[in-house]
């Protein structure tokens, strides 16, 4: 029988329903060609660093760099200064201040970030971490999201690996809807939610995936898509721009080998990858915990689930997280 769960950072249902993934349908097939080492055309790759935008961290600061990030050439927002609201109630508008950022998360063509080594991973987590404290920082940001997708059906336009950072000047609306609930959960029980959570999944021990240092990757209780993965801070962090440079390595290992296992277990699928961290005016660590979402392009929503905007979700946590675990093994 399908069950409803709920999701406690939301307070929104789940259809968790293991029986249709057996019915009829055609599976999404991807074909990944695998790229060369260099494209000559690409933008990304070395020696072509006149065809970005310029670059606005560097990683390292000398010699060949490992990671750059650069002003995104198609930006959804850019420019600074004031941005008045303005128009009707009806018809309110504003300027799209802000920033929108390029990642690039290596200088070889064909490398991906579940084949990377720590130190690799660690460097785009700290170039994460260092651009959101700089957006941070701006007088029009409200709020950073950073964000990686991997794959046609993730919505990537280059194959060369990259990430992405948009600084807004509103917040953003989920983010908004979880703040509220971690903040009324924390004004009932005193304490942070997401704390609350990783002990309840530890005592649990069915969706822990795995633990590196101060961090653990879990399938959540309410998973709205097959092998939605989270990892999360074990202690009071707000936002990525508190993780500290002791844990970076560790935050990284565990990154990379989640999406291995993901990448082993789900027949490499296409992804969307989020991170979410507190905004401006909210960055507490007192009722919220800065985490990643992976989401992979396993099952696509269909009509009852953009009516409803509840998710169908055809493998339970319990049964993703196991065979995770089997796949670290």
């Amino acid at each position: 029988m399908s069950t409803l769960r709920q999701d406690p950072t939301t307070r929104q249902w789940v259809i968790l329903a293991p029986k249709r993934e057996t019915r009829p349908h055609a599976p999404t097939s991807i074909v990944r060609p695998v790229p060369s080492a260099n494209d000559p055309n690409c933008p990304f790759c070395p020696g072509n660093e006149t065809q970005t935008p310029t670059e606005v961290l560097r990683l390292p600061e000398v010699g060949p760099w490992s990671v750059r990030v650069v002003p995104n050439l198609y930006a959804p927002i850019s420019g600074d200064g004031a941005a008045p609201r303005t128009g009707e109630p009806m018809l309110r508008e504003m300027p799209a201040v802000g920033a929108s950022e390029v990642v690039i998360e290596s200088p070889s063509h064909s490398a991906r970030m579940d084949g990377m080594s720590t130190q690799d991973v660690g460097r785009i987590v700290t170039a994460w971490r260092d651009r959101f404290r700089t957006l941070m920082e701006r007088a029009d940001t409200r709020a950073v999201v950073i964000f990686k997708n991997f794959g046609t059906l993730a919505g990537t336009s280059l194959t060369h690996p990259h990430s992405q950072i948009v600084a807004a000047p509103v917040f953003l609306p989920r983010l908004l809807r979880r703040m509220d609930v971690a903040r009324a959960h924390f004004d009932a029980h005193g304490t942070n939610l997401y704390l609350d959570i990783v002990k309840t999944e530890r005592a649990a021990g069915e969706r822990i995936v795995a633990e590196r240092g101060r961090f653990v990757a879990m399938e959540p209780w309410a998973a709205s898509t097959p092998y939605e993965t989270w990892l999360l801070p074990t202690q009071p962090q707000g936002s990525i721009g508190e993780l500290r440079d002791e844990d970076v390595a560790d935050f990284a290992a565990l990154l990379g080998d989640t999406l291995r296992a993901i990448r082993e277990e789900c027949g490499d699928p296409d992804y969307n990858l989020v991170v979410s961290s507190a905004p401006r005016d909210g960055q507490t660590s007192e009722y919220f915990l800065w985490h990643i979402k992976i989401l992979p392009k396993i099952a696509q929503p269909a009509g009852f689930e953009i009516g409803s905007g509840m998710g169908i979700n055809t493998v339970s946590p319990e049964d993703a997280a196991e065979r995770l675990r089997d796949a670290l093994e």
